[in-house]
């Protein structure tokens, strides 16, 4: 069922709480200070919604015109909880605002990823340009369901400006559309993001 403006305050307060109680690492801990270092080519990779559809929802395709709040599908459906009740409790801000979270990518398989990945290689020409911006199987955010990719318009413009107050974090300065769960944001703001994914220890193999 897909559910539309639910007052999901409270359900925000609760998730993030439990999450806290379990002792999530990835969103307890703020990530250590970090500067960006180098410059997004000019070209990103296409991350367009109909991508992935070759595998079809049930690896994480989204259809067109996937919000956030359509948690029916497993690309929404297989998020942290957590993550999901933050992003929906700011779609419903946002939509006081005439603003609406759509989305192109959330959780993925890893045979999914694993695809993106090759994808890149092939598009950029060399595994170190492609790591920066697309993660193995092994160490996406995505496959663990603790990212989403929202569409650039006006949504990821909004959550940029005022994800924060929910926990939501762009976590790269070349992917402005890659959001994370910092819980810590809602009092100390979003920490400086990386340069892009190849930056990030937690994606070191």
């Amino acid at each position: 069922m897909r559910h539309h403006r639910h007052a999901l305050r409270p359900l925000l307060a609760l998730a993030v709480a439990a999450a806290a109680a379990v002792g999530l690492a990835a969103c307890q801990a703020t990530p250590p200070p970090r500067t960006t270092t180098s410059a997004a080519p000019a070209k990103a990779p296409a991350d367009r919604p109909d991508r992935g559809a070759r595998d079809g929802e049930a690896a994480g395709h989204v259809p067109d015109g996937t919000t956030v709040l359509d948690d029916d599908l497993p690309a929404l459906a297989n998020l942290d909880p957590a993550l999901l009740a933050a992003l929906q409790a700011a779609a419903a801000d946002a939509e006081h605002d005439g603003v609406t979270l759509f989305v192109n990518s959330g959780w993925r398989s890893a045979a999914y990823q694993d695809r993106l990945l090759r994808e890149a290689v092939a598009q950029y020409g060399s595994a170190a340009e492609a790591a920066r911006w697309v993660a193995s199987a092994d160490t996406s955010s995505h496959v663990t369901g603790d990212a989403v990719d929202l569409q650039q318009t006006g949504g990821s413009q909004w959550v940029g400006e005022h994800g924060a107050a929910y926990g939501l974090c762009r976590v790269y300065a070349n992917e402005p559309w890659h959001v994370e769960l910092r819980p810590d944001a809602v009092e100390r703001g979003c920490p400086e993001p990386y340069a892009d994914p190849s930056q990030d220890p937690r994606l070191q193999q």
